[in-house]
């Protein structure tokens, strides 16, 4: 048996570039032999992505609906109790999904904020079910906190290459994003962390978003694949149609670069073709959200998705009976 690809953390944007365009079929025979060598290609993760803070967030991400400096009609809601969290996570739950997210447009919340929501951390986490927050900026203490609680997973995308970064966003740093990084990998925190394509990007900056995940020691647990979802009122509204078949091939180098990591094929699926759907998961992505909605936006949806599983012979990950009360 051959040995499995060993993960490398010294790649440069040239190496991941000279990927990315490699012909087409090589790319995407490679990382469909490395994603064999260590996830079974007939399972998926099935995760549940909930806002349990809507709105009213000081970013200016362009893509971003939640955002104060973006006109649109999104309605800011405030923080969801511990009891109403816990009924989405039964539900999420027993629809399958191994993992709940939860989501809060926040900046960087207070000591007390984070307080409330590791309660329903700890919550959630006695169903039997993976952690997962994304709640902006955290300092060390705060990311302690929710490692205390029983989190799993602290989401926190990088977005997209540094050198476009400013494009995209002003009022956070790049190095704001790392330090974040950092503060959970010190508080024993797994990563989820990713980006979008189809910002405007080039085909060279998402080559420098994967270099930036790549050269993390250790790689990011989880690595979600963001097609941008373009939302009237939003910066980045008309922008052209982003090509799919980049979007293959960037899944592809993320599975190549990042060979231990669950890639995840995360927003913009409602926008995608069953044939596209079957292209990335081939091409080495290995989770998806389920159910109706992303945070603010719309997804894919359980018939639709059962119906895509189906034709690929694919069943979701389950849970493990002995973790679950």
């Amino acid at each position: 048996m051959e040995p499995m690809t060993e993960p490398r953390y010294d790649w440069s944007v040239d190496e991941v570039l000279a990927i990315i365009e490699r012909p087409f079929h090589d790319l995407l025979s490679d990382a469909n032999a490395c994603h064999r060598e260590r996830f079974n290609p007939h399972e998926i993760e099935g995760a549940k992505l909930l806002s349990i803070k809507t709105g009213a967030c000081p970013e200016d991400c362009a893509y971003c609906p939640q955002s104060v400096h973006h006109n649109n009609d999104l309605k800011p809601e405030p923080l969801m109790d511990r009891d109403e969290i816990l009924r989405a996570a039964q539900q999420a739950h027993d629809e399958g999904a191994t993992r709940f997210c939860m989501g809060a447009a926040w900046r960087s919340p207070t000591d007390r904020q984070v307080g409330i929501v590791a309660e329903s951390v700890t919550a959630v986490a006695e169903l039997g079910m993976e952690t997962c927050v994304t709640l902006g900026m955290l300092t060390p203490t705060q990311a302690q906190t929710l490692a205390d609680a029983g989190l799993d997973f602290y989401n926190h995308n990088l977005d997209t290459s540094p050198d476009f970064y400013g494009e995209i966003i002003t009022t956070r740093t790049y190095e704001d994003r790392l330090d974040t990084l950092q503060a959970c990998r010190d508080a024993g925190l797994s990563l989820c962390a990713g980006g979008i394509v189809g910002m405007g990007e080039s085909r060279r900056q998402r080559a420098g978003l994967l270099q930036q995940l790549a050269t993390l020691n250790p790689h990011p647990e989880s690595v979600p694949i963001n097609l941008l979802i373009q939302v009237p009122g939003t910066p980045l509204d008309g922008l052209p149609e982003f090509e799919p078949l980049e979007l293959v091939r960037t899944i592809a180098a993320a599975r190549l670069v990042m060979p231990g990591s669950v890639v995840r094929l995360s927003a913009g699926r409602s926008s995608m073709s069953e044939e596209l759907h079957a292209l990335c998961l081939h091409a080495g992505a290995s989770s998806i959200f389920l159910g109706d909605r992303l945070l603010t936006a719309d997804n894919n949806g359980d018939e639709s998705d059962q119906a895509i599983l189906a034709q690929l012979d694919t069943a979701l990950k389950t849970l493990d009976p002995a973790a679950t009360k």
